[in-house]
Parts: structure tokens; sequence; C-alpha cells
């Protein structure tokens, strides 16, 4: 049975109750929440942990060149751009996709909410109103729910898509500072053509 999944949580009693009465749309809105933050979560450690090893190794490859500004050196800096911005910006499709899904699921459990209503209507009348306010329940909490997942989406999307664009800006910046690159360049000939 689905309610068994959070017998081991604290107040596990409370949210069995909850997505009992959300009715089975609420596990399916579950269901993409959970994916969503873990794409967003994989997101933020790859800014954190395994984007700054790559820049390094971007900026290395460029400065260890002997010229930057021939066509072929050109062609190798948009080479290492466009490779860094498709992993910066992997999975953020996937994550627009999740977060439009949450609001649709909320209103798939209203209609069906309603529906169960009208169908308690239909065969009951209105002598059963316990019977109605579970499919009233069944309407409002899927909504909510999936209103709530989207706000709190819509604001980690935001975020991870600014840290994005502001790692690709800073990774193009030291690719193309003229002061990053020669203060990379080794100073003996510099210094031997002093000497002369």
């Amino acid at each position: 049975m689905p309610h068994n999944l959070f017998s081991w949580l604290p107040s596990s009693d409370h949210l069995n109750q909850f997505m009992t009465q959300g009715g089975p749309v609420l596990w399916w809105l579950a269901a993409v929440v959970f994916v969503f933050w873990l794409v967003a979560f994989e997101r933020l450690i790859y800014f954190a942990k395994v984007f700054p090893c790559e820049k390094k190794h971007w900026v290395a490859r460029w400065t260890q060149r002997q010229e930057h500004y021939s066509w072929y050196a050109q062609s190798q800096r948009n080479a290492m751009l466009s490779e860094a911005e498709n992993k910066l910006k992997q999975n953020l499709n996937i994550l627009k996709c999740l977060l439009s899904l949450c609001p649709m699921l909320g209103l798939l459990g209203t209609v069906t909410g309603m529906i169960t209503v009208f169908d308690t209507l239909a065969v009951q009348g209105s002598a059963q109103p316990r019977l109605m306010a579970a499919g009233i329940s069944m309407a409002t909490i899927p909504t909510m729910a999936g209103m709530v997942a989207a706000l709190s989406g819509m604001l980690a999307y935001s975020r991870i898509q600014k840290l994005s664009n502001k790692s690709l800006f800073q990774l193009e910046q030291l690719l193309r500072s003229e002061h990053h690159l020669s203060s990379k360049r080794p100073r003996h000939s510099h210094e031997s053509g002093d000497t002369k």
C-alpha cells in the first residue's frame, strides 16, 4: 500500500491522512516534486563542486596557448564556451517541464475530486455530507499542494538558471581577460628583452 511508505517518518499519521484525503493524484504530484528536487540538488552540487574544477581546466588550457587571436584559437575558445554552456544548462529543460506539471496535476486532482462530489450527489443526494466532504477535500488538497510545489519550484529554478548564466559569464570573462592572460604568461621573455 502507498500509505505505508511514510510509516518510518515522524508524525506519519498526519502525512498519511493528508495523502489519503488528497486522492491518488497527490501521489503522482509527490513523485513529480521528488524528481524535481532530486534534479535541482544535482545541479546545485554540480555548481558547487564539479564546475569550479572544470573551469580551472578550461582556463588552464586557454592560458597555455601561445597565441589567442587566430581563427583556430577563437574556434577553440568558442568550443570551450559551448561545452561549458551545455554542461551548465543540462537538465534545466527537465526542471522546467516538471515545474509546469505541478499545477496541472493539482488541477487534475480538482477535476477528479469534483467528479467524486457529483457522483455522490447523483447517488446519495445531499443526505450524505461526509461523502461530499471527502470529495471536496480530494478536490482542494491537490490544488493547494500543486500551487505550493510550483511556487517553491519556481524560486529554485530561477536561482539555478541565474547561477548557470552567471557561471557562464564569469568563464567567458576569464577567457577574454587580457589582464588574466598577461598575468599567466611567463615573464622571462620580457626580462630577457630588458637585459639586452
